[in-house]
């Protein structure tokens, strides 16, 4: 089995102003800087006792930025993966989430149905965004069966991973939170998916941020 502890990147000020990100790539805030720096630690930590064999990112610099402090506390190198980025959200990124269904109703429509096949205009169907996430995974843990991974990614990334694993369809009420600098815990064998642990910020003490906008 390869085990695989999915991390959602530190708090941007897009989060905070619950502006959809998708692939605008918008930095960390101060804080989410912070949180980075407190998940290095923990990862360091955990590393003493739970060995870590290779780290992976989204392409986009807040994921990126939240696994280098990781990766040098660890001497392991950040391998850069596009296809564990974020959903193209096309003409709802850096909307407010409150008022996207004034400024661009299709499409808040389209994002909201949660209809694998529906259009999102200058974005990813649900459906294309939920195969890019599986296959990539997929791969990646083929090349590091029996291993331990950590892997940086988003929040419309961790509920692709969270539904897949659970067994639970993508028009089904989620379950589980998916929070900045959270370890998810997933193991995978062969194509069967489970969740070990999921929403583990214990290395943080200040408030973390839910994906209510991704």
């Amino acid at each position: 089995m390869t085990e695989i502890w999915f991390i959602r990147h530190g708090e941007t000020d897009w989060n905070r102003q619950r502006r959809l990100q998708g692939w605008q790539d918008i930095p960390l805030n101060e804080f989410g800087v912070n949180q980075a720096s407190l998940l290095a630690a923990r990862m360091r930590e955990e590393a003493r006792h739970t060995p870590i064999h290779a780290i992976y990112s989204s392409d986009l610099q807040r994921a990126h930025a939240t696994a280098v402090p990781v990766s040098e506390q660890l001497g392991l190198r950040v391998r850069v993966e596009p296809g564990i980025r974020e959903r193209g959200f096309g003409v709802l990124e850096g909307l407010d989430h409150d008022r996207i269904d004034v400024q661009a109703p299709e499409a808040a429509a389209a994002w909201k149905s949660r209809d694998p096949l529906r259009p999102l205009d200058g974005g990813e169907a649900l459906g294309q965004f939920q195969s890019r996430v599986i296959s990539t995974v997929d791969d990646i843990a083929s090349r590091h069966e029996g291993e331990r991974i950590l892997m940086f990614t988003h929040g419309g990334v961790l509920d692709i991973i969270w539904r897949h694993a659970s067994g639970v369809p993508l028009n089904a009420p989620r379950d589980a939170a998916l929070l900045n600098v959270s370890i998810n815990r997933v193991g995978v064998q062969g194509r069967k998916w489970v969740v070990l642990d999921w929403g583990d910020v214990g290395h943080v003490t200040a408030e973390v941020g839910d994906d209510v906008v991704p």
